[in-house]
């Protein structure tokens, strides 16, 4: 059965108060930059959503990712520079959680503007909102985002820029909506994302291009690390000067890594 696609600029045809994204947070999403009217890396979140559409068992056809493409494209009608969001679900679905059988799976697809610049002295600051372990979802980009909503609920000022969360073991996972990098006794480590948490696509990136690690990361040992930075696909990467007392001075190899991503992806160049 083929994909149903909706823009939602227009909102016609409307998402369907049965589909099951809207009633079980159903389905997964992608954010992505769009830069000189052209999505940024479209290749890899795409093969991430349809990792995520495996794991979950919504169908997905060959010919889908073209007919995406060709939809987002014309969804830009000519903005040169935006956030490109996807949302997939499983589509229309009576009330019950057992699937549907014949899943028709619905693809939204809706341009924001670019989030305002972050600041240059960021700040983080720990969330007492624990992510929950579960390895089946672990890695997928899926909709069901409500630790997400309560950890940066936790404050409404300008005090920090992001969050750090931790898992319900106590592990540093990353921030509320980006990976995490630091600097511990000159090796670059990023934690695991096997028990929660997203394999960003930012985080691949930079996996390959410092070399780093995937390792488990404790509360004591980002607080007394080197160098620390997050990265997510909006926002590239992002140097992290402050977290709780401890204060950071700009990064030499954060800085060089920052360059070399501008000239991978020429929509970093302004970051």
């Amino acid at each position: 059965m083929s994909l149903r696609i909706i823009h939602a600029a227009t909102g016609v045809p409307a998402v369907s108060a049965a589909d099951r994204g809207f009633a079980y947070g159903d389905g997964l999403f992608e954010t992505l930059r769009l830069h000189a009217g052209a999505p940024v890396r479209w290749d890899a979140h795409w093969a991430r959503l349809r990792r995520g559409a495996e794991a979950l068992a919504i169908p997905l056809a060959a010919e889908d990712e073209g007919k995406a493409r060709m939809a987002a494209q014309a969804a830009c009608g000519g903005v040169q520079r935006a956030v490109l969001k996807l949302v997939l679900t499983r589509g229309e679905g009576g009330r019950g959680y057992a699937p549907p059988p014949d899943a028709r799976p619905t693809l939204v697809i809706g341009i924001h503007d670019l989030p305002a610049r972050a600041p240059a002295d960021l700040a983080v600051r720990w969330c007492r909102t624990r992510l929950a372990i579960q390895p089946r979802l672990a890695g997928i980009k899926h909709l069901n985002r409500l630790e997400q909503v309560l950890a940066r609920a936790e404050w409404d000022d300008d005090s920090a820029y992001e969050g750090l969360m931790l898992d319900t073991g106590e592990r540093v996972v990353s921030a509320i909506a980006a990976n995490l990098f630091v600097r511990l006794k000159g090796r670059w480590i990023t934690p695991p994302v096997d028990r929660c948490g997203v394999a960003g696509t930012m985080r691949a990136w930079c996996l390959q291009a410092l070399p780093a690690v995937e390792d488990e990361l404790s509360k004591p040992e980002v607080e007394a690390a080197e160098a620390l930075f997050l990265c997510n696909a909006v926002r590239g990467i992002l140097p992290v000067h402050r977290l709780g007392t401890r204060r950071w001075p700009t990064d030499a190899a954060i800085a060089e890594l920052r360059r070399r991503l501008a000239l991978a992806e020429p929509a970093f160049a302004t970051e």
